[in-house]
């Protein structure tokens, strides 16, 4: 067995507390005697304190428990989870703070349970997890301080939370499709059933979606698109396998591989626009001019391909998240932001084509 702070203690004729000041709190000590100490522990090969452990005896470990999807990939991959994490590591970094990713499984909830039971953290920011899953009781229950970005109706009083209006922000892209003269539309999001299916779905109400974002995007679309006369039987609503390109084009072929297609398809992430956009390409089909297309967050990519989309500030998202952890005001009003949206028109969306104008 290796040395220990006791092995040190014994050795010196000290006590154990004495040993530990030696790296905790050097200023209770005389210089000579803390000289003796470090000259002790490292002839008996002793490497000091687990970090994790001395962190914890101050009352403050250093970092922040970021809950995150099972896709744990999406935090390196994801255009707008890239940014919002950009935003939250530039406040921890000026705070002398890490960050913890959480994979939250969906598939193994109790292992998903343990990990965030046992996460070595002070605060927890919830980037993506749906409301319904156990873990979010285990965050309560551990008493730190939390900043969710869903719904917020879910919240305690005076909780911390940084989100946009998802449903406001949507209901503009419904307007804007709308007044451009679109009557067949589909929508195509993540999280509308489960993931790693790609379906169309039938039978669900926007009020019945379980999802937050994806829920409260979709009722934004339908908003908009129901005052325009648009009834919800006669939207497509395709759940896709997950937020990736490759998801996006494989549920548009859905709505585009029919004899009524969609002139206009609605996205709920610009990830998934572009997979719609692939999708069209591959069938020689032109974005804003035979189908319309809009995306939501206003990922860099989505500037280049003249996608219409939403924008919202990731990265700014993520730097008001770690000042909330940081620094919780008192006032329960500023515990909980709305940060801004606008629409962006871009070349993807234009009018509805004429009959002789649609490609075969």
């Amino acid at each position: 067995m290796g040395a220990t702070l006791q092995t040190i203690a014994t050795e010196l004729g000290v006590s154990r507390s004495t040993v530990s000041n030696a790296y905790s709190r050097p200023d209770q000590l005389s210089p000579e005697l803390r000289a003796r100490i470090l000259a002790t522990a490292e002839r008996l090969g002793y490497p000091g304190p687990h970090p994790t452990a001395r962190s914890l005896r101050r009352g403050r470990v250093g970092a922040i428990g970021v809950l995150f999807t099972a896709n744990l990939t999406a935090a390196f991959t994801d255009p707008f989870a890239v940014a919002y994490l950009r935003g939250l590591a530039e406040v921890a970094e000026k705070r002398d703070t890490s960050l913890l990713l959480i994979p939250v499984s969906y598939a193994d909830t109790e292992a998903a349970l343990r990990t965030v039971r046992n996460a070595a953290v002070d605060a927890f920011c919830v980037y993506c997890v749906p409301e319904w899953h156990r873990a979010l009781e285990v965050i309560r229950a551990r008493d730190l301080p939390v900043v969710a970005g869903d719904d917020p109706a879910l919240l305690e009083p005076g909780s911390l939370w940084v989100g946009i209006d998802e449903r406001g922000a949507a209901r503009r892209i419904g307007e804007h499709v709308a007044g451009l003269g679109h009557r067949r539309i589909a929508i195509v999001a993540d999280w509308v059933t489960e993931p790693g299916r790609t379906e169309v779905v039938t039978g669900l109400t926007p009020d019945q979606l379980r999802y937050y974002v994806s829920g409260e995007r979709i009722r934004g679309f339908h908003d908009a698109l129901s005052a325009a006369g648009v009834a919800w039987d006669d939207i497509t609503l395709i759940n896709a396998a997950g937020n990736t390109r490759v998801a996006g084009a494989e549920a548009a072929a859905h709505a585009l591989d029919r004899r009524d297609r969609a002139t206009a398809v609605l996205a709920t992430t610009d990830v998934l626009a572009l997979g719609v956009l692939d999708a069209l390409a591959a069938r020689g089909q032109r974005p804003g001019r035979d189908v319309s297309v809009t995306g939501f967050d206003d990922i860099p990519e989505a500037a280049t391909v003249g996608l219409t989309t939403i924008r919202q500030p990731s990265v700014e998202r993520g730097r008001a998240v770690g000042e909330l952890l940081s620094d919780p005001p008192e006032d329960p009003a500023a515990r909980q932001r709305v940060l801004p949206t606008s629409l962006v028109v871009r070349a993807t969306t234009g009018p509805v084509p004429t009959p002789e104008k649609e490609t075969p």
